[in-house]
């Protein structure tokens, strides 16, 4: 396992009295870290950067709970994959929100399986399949970036699939906003995007 991000250190010891013990042990020895050159991210208790913070993710302006209906207010979204799915701890279970869709499955693993899974088999476990084109096409994901594809992975194309890196924010926003309008449509529905520039044109 090799670290890819010098985590800042613990400046919201007050969150990890709220999280799972198993979880605020390992922040208590290093305060969130990014496995596989971004493979998997583990957030931190931490105000800043607000793309690693956990009190962010679960408490903010953007938290998780609000975006998508189906997390919970007290689901702990401590850690991401590459493309922005997210993952969760309730009810001392690690779940999953494909971050596309809005939906959640109970991978039925303890956070310690969750680890030992992801360490043996980082490939299937995260679905780090997108990293690995990404990285042999020359790409690098810094600490602060996920990989956005084009069209979306939820979504059927004839053609090839577009990767780039983009700010984490950003990639969260744009995946909950995707999911929000995609919500209520029958599978097979038509969708059609719209590209505009920073400036809105």
């Amino acid at each position: 396992m090799t670290l890819t991000f010098t985590v800042p250190p613990i400046d919201d010891a007050a969150i990890l009295t709220r999280v799972p013990t198993d979880l605020a042990e390992r922040l208590r020895q290093t305060n969130g870290f990014i496995w596989f050159g971004g493979g998997l991210h583990v957030r931190g208790a931490c105000r800043e950067p607000r793309w690693h913070s956990l009190r962010a993710a679960w408490e903010g302006e953007a938290a998780f709970h609000v975006l998508y209906p189906a997390v919970r207010t007290d689901d702990v979204p401590f850690g991401e994959d590459c493309m922005g799915d997210q993952f969760l701890i309730r009810d001392g279970s690690v779940w999953k929100l494909a971050a596309e869709t809005g939906d959640m499955e109970d991978l039925g693993l303890t956070l310690t399986q969750f680890f030992e899974r992801a360490e043996a088999d980082p490939i299937d476990t995260l679905g780090m399949e997108p990293l690995v084109r990404f990285n042999e096409d020359g790409g690098t994901l810094r600490a602060d970036q996920l990989l956005a594809v084009a069209p979306p992975y939820c979504l059927t194309t004839d053609g090839e699939r577009d990767l780039r890196a983009i700010p984490a924010d950003e990639r969260r926003l744009f995946l909950a906003d995707l999911a929000a309008h995609i919500r209520d449509l029958p599978d097979g529905a038509w969708i059609e995007f719209k590209i505009v520039n920073k400036s809105g044109h």
